[in-house]
């Protein structure tokens, strides 16, 4: 492996990983500085070769998308006012791609960088899926539990209660047939 590519850390190109559309993308510039080449060499490859790059391989961004990324990574402008242009960003096959139509061979060494980057998140994300399903089922089933524990304890507390007794009515009633009938049979 060359010496160039272990000056990449896996945890740098994660860093550069963000999630847009519901895709995980790197933009032309973080590309074009792995890569070592400026942002414009890294489009007019793009540019010449649109046929490799569909919508799910590359696209521009909004302004909105723009500005919710700046926000993420926290950066400046660069030089006078910054980028003129909405970036770019690549998916997982754009930089794929990338390296068939940049034809270097640092092209190749990032590009196998970034695919090992994109695999290890894969892996981490699945992780973490399978925990969320997990935690998922067992609130399910505290859930149930829960509801068993609370009819065990309030039949445990009608047990215990002492036993009602009738209430004697008191004062002066008037006697009716009714009552008479009862008092009798008594």
């Amino acid at each position: 492996m060359s010496k160039n590519l272990e000056l990449i850390p896996l945890e740098r190109i994660q860093n550069f990983i963000f999630l847009i559309r519901g895709e995980k993308v790197l933009t032309d510039q973080q590309l074009a500085e792995l890569y070592q080449v400026p942002t414009k060499v890294l489009l007019q490859a793009v540019k010449r070769n649109q046929e490799r790059f569909p919508d799910d391989f590359a696209f521009q961004l909004t302004r909105q998308e723009l500005a919710h990324l700046r926000s993420q990574i926290v950066t400046s402008k660069k030089g006078r006012g910054g980028s003129r242009y909405l970036p770019y960003v690549f998916t997982e096959q754009g930089v794929a791609m990338l390296s068939s139509v940049l034809r270097s061979k640092r092209a190749v060494q990032v590009n196998v960088a970034i695919m090992r980057a994109f695999v290890s998140l894969r892996r981490l994300l699945g992780t973490n899926e399978t925990l969320a399903r997990k935690l998922a089922e067992l609130e399910r089933q505290l859930e149930g539990h829960d509801a068993a524990i609370k009819s065990l304890f309030d039949a445990i507390r009608e047990l215990m209660a002492p036993p009602v007794k009738p209430k004697r009515e008191m004062g002066f009633h008037a006697i009716t047939k009714e009552r008479k009938h009862r008092r009798t049979a008594s």
